[in-house]
């Protein structure tokens, strides 16, 4: 029963990650559609860029991001999904019914909260709910719905191009309360984490929902274990008394996690994911492919991506982080380069294109979605894992800050570096990738199979615990385990 529950609860809490990917994906078929740029009167690149950042910036997804450790840390993490789909409920109604582009912003900035909020907030949860096995595929579900989240919204927009009203993009913009509401009102009767009830002195609370979520009929010893190994390592951090984002670079195990948890994060959008998603029938016009074609095409795309996320959530206890992260980033650095170098010496505006080199570019478009799942995954899973349960929310909201400040700048810049140098702009992001493959193999230290209290051995955290004076938790330290082992042995 623990391990049905588990999993049941982390993949409802996931429809945040729908959320995610459906407010992301929808506005690039909108902005698109015909009667869009009729009704808002041919919007420019500027007003465009504006349109799609505003639910990354201003009071969007980065406040949404810093609102997570002061907010998600007092009133935990269920009440903060549930704000956050709130918001959300308001934001999508506002896009739907906008009458003009201020009312229209209006809208995304507040979406953009929300998912700021979600997309810090439903990793930290399903990390701290699974049990170390299969933490990494729990934790990856943001990314899985994520990913049906852009299915949906592709699709959506592609069928919406039938209509010739208004609804051809006030539905798809509207369709996002559905998620939302469903999930405002399913998130009351999930158990709270453990961690935080444990962090709030919610003992038995903590206790109770622990052994909802882990116990199988047969393993108390395990159980009572898991519940030491977090209350000590909750005593121990608590000893810090480090919670400010100063204070934490002053700590070089935090600082060392807070840089890996923002450098993977920040690989997330220097891969060029984004200016694709967003940008998609944008880069597909310039290859000469009609609007309602390149719907279609980036439908497919997001088909697929489905099913390849899929298979890296399977594998992802079972390959580890740092070697998909190696292998993906070199196959988006390839791809990047492929279509760069072929748009240079088959360029898609000349008189008589290769039809073959353009058929490769859009080829190359759907093996960069396959090579980007690890990272699509990891970069969620990774932040949400290594810090400490005092600071987890900080730190995994700062590192999510990392991704949410470069969407902007990505989605407020690519359509003018589009306009000006066209696919000379991806010889950046194969750079970018080049360098993050270098970075996995090198600074990334491997999490796969370890509780979230060993992550303080791993970032050499331990040989500061050996001066407490707590015994008890000088029983987890290695070569002072009296009778007692690390939960993933029990």
């Amino acid at each position: 029963m623990g391990r049905l529950l588990v999993t049941s609860c982390a993949a409802f809490a996931a429809l945040g990650g729908f959320l995610f990917g459906y407010d992301s994906g929808i506005i690039s078929s909108t902005i698109a559609q015909p009667q869009f740029v009729e009704y808002f009167q041919a919007p420019s690149d500027a007003q465009t860029g504006g349109i799609v950042s505003a639910f990354q910036g201003k009071c969007g997804a980065i406040l949404g991001c810093l609102s997570v450790s002061g907010i998600g840390d007092s009133i935990g993490r269920k009440q903060l999904i549930l704000l956050a789909s709130v918001l959300s409920v308001i934001g999508s109604s506002l896009q739907g019914g906008a009458i003009h582009v201020g009312m229209l912003i209006a809208g995304r900035l507040l979406a953009g909260i929300a998912v700021g909020q979600l997309s810090s907030t439903v990793p930290i949860y399903c990390a701290e709910i699974a049990p170390p096995s299969i933490r990494g595929m729990l934790s990856g579900l943001l990314q899985w719905m994520l990913s049906w989240g852009f299915f949906a919204a592709q699709w959506i927009g592609y069928g919406c191009t039938q209509s010739t009203t208004s609804f051809q993009w006030r539905f798809p913009l509207s369709f996002q309360v559905v998620p939302a509401l469903i999930l405002a009102c399913g998130i009351l009767f999930l158990p709270e984490s453990p961690r935080w009830l444990m962090e709030k002195d919610r003992v038995k609370e903590a206790r109770t929902n622990l052994r909802r979520l882990h116990y199988n009929g047969k393993n108390e010893e395990f159980l009572a274990l898991e519940f030491s190994e977090i209350s000590q390592s909750i005593a121990a951090d608590r000893l810090q008394k480090s919670y400010t984002f100063k204070q934490i670079l002053t700590n070089p195990s935090w600082r060392r996690r807070l840089a890996l948890g923002c450098g993977i994060q920040a690989f997330g959008q220097l891969s060029g994911i984004n200016v694709i998603n967003y940008y998609g029938p944008r880069i597909y016009e310039s290859l000469g492919i009609e609007t309602k074609e390149s719907l279609m095409i980036t439908g497919i795309n997001g088909t697929t991506g489905i099913i390849e996320n899929t298979i890296i959530l399977l594998l992802i206890d079972r390959l580890g982080r740092v070697w998909p992260l190696a292998a993906g980033g070199f196959g988006m650095f390839s791809c990047m380069l492929i279509n760069a170098v072929l748009n240079k010496q088959f360029p898609a505006d000349a008189a008589n294109a290769n039809s073959d080199a353009l058929r490769a570019m859009v080829a190359m478009n759907f093996v960069f979605q396959l090579a980007f799942q690890p990272l699509g995954n990891i970069s969620w899973i990774y932040p949400a894992e290594i810090f400490p349960t005092e600071i987890r929310a900080l730190g995994a909201s700062l590192s999510a800050l990392a991704n949410w400040c470069l969407n902007l700048l990505f989605a407020q810049c690519s359509p003018i570096a589009l306009a000006q140098i066209g696919f000379n702009y991806f010889y950046f992001f194969a750079a970018t990738n080049l360098l993050s493959v270098v970075c996995y193999i090198m600074f990334y230290p491997e999490t796969k199979g370890r509780t979230l209290e060993q992550m303080d051995e791993l970032f050499e955290k331990v040989q500061n615990r050996s001066d407490l004076d707590d015994q008890k938790f000088a029983t987890l330290q290695p070569g002072q385990n009296e009778g007692i082992t690390h939960v993933e042995k029990a």
